[in-house]
């Protein structure tokens, strides 16, 4: 068994990941309620109690609503950098020490033949990050809540089977819509979120014959829409020479509601 992974719950409600392969079940964020997110793990056939570890990837209460909750009803350790663990601290409650554990920004962890690195990502958090995780030649990376697509990040992440990337909203949609303008100015920032466009053209320059599908992540309910996001997105990898056979490779969704179906990278 590589790696395969259900994406829990995507978007500004909240986050949650599982990663999993034959030596550890990993959460990434813990965006619900703890309850919400029993219930999430019990629709894909797992407990808290098959949880080795919760990584963190900002302090944002959309990826940490449940953390404190979930670390003490399963007695898990959290993996998270040192400024992010200064911002969330006070507000997940009292945990033991030996659950807080400090996982520096380029670090790795290795779980059995699952190893974990993660990478700096522009947000307007304290320090937050992305991650990736490789079991033998099988490589699936994480990055929403970024603002751009650095240098860094498409190093981190190029050679990935799997994807799960950030189309956060649609530009247009944005621009047109009900929030204030410093809060659209923020999310249309270098420190906010991705766009259709700019997600398009990240995976232009990314997708290569062993890619074989990402995720969209993190959409806004009020500033876009799954079928606008896929379309988006293959217009802006097609306007830039980037073609691909559906069968070669495919855009898949997530959802803020209910989990992905479990990938299983290997067999697709």
């Amino acid at each position: 068994m590589g790696i395969q992974f259900t994406v829990l719950s995507s978007g500004s409600t909240g986050n949650a990941t599982i990663v999993q392969n034959k030596d550890a079940t990993i959460l990434i964020d813990a965006g619900l309620s703890a309850r919400r997110i029993g219930e999430l793990l019990q629709e894909r056939d797992l407990t808290g109690e098959q949880i080795h570890g919760i990584l963190i990837t900002h302090e944002h209460s959309d990826h940490i609503k449940g953390l404190g909750a979930v670390a003490r009803k399963y007695e898990l350790p959290i993996y998270a950098n040192e400024k992010t663990w200064g911002a969330m601290e006070r507000s997940i409650g009292k945990l033991s020490p030996e659950q807080k554990q400090i996982m520096q920004t380029g670090d790795h962890l290795t779980f059995g033949s699952m190893r974990i690195e993660s990478f700096g990502i522009s947000h307007d958090a304290a320090e937050p990050v992305g991650y990736f995780f490789t079991d033998g030649d099988e490589k699936l990376s994480l990055a929403t809540d970024l603002g751009y697509v650095s240098d860094k990040v498409m190093q981190s992440i190029a050679g990935s089977d799997v994807l799960v990337l950030e189309a956060n909203h649609d530009i247009e949609m944005l621009r047109m819509g009900r929030y204030p303008w410093n809060t659209k100015r923020r999310i249309l920032s270098d420190i906010g979120h991705l766009s259709n466009d700019a997600a398009g053209e990240a995976l232009s320059e990314l997708l290569t014959r062993k890619t074989k599908r990402t995720y969209l992540a993190h959409l806004s309910r009020d500033h876009n829409m799954m079928e606008l996001a896929k379309l988006t997105v293959r217009d802006a990898m097609e306007s830039r020479g980037c073609f691909y056979k559906d069968h070669e490779f495919k855009l898949c969704e997530t959802y803020y509601d209910r989990p992905t179906p479990w990938d299983i990278i290997s067999d697709k």
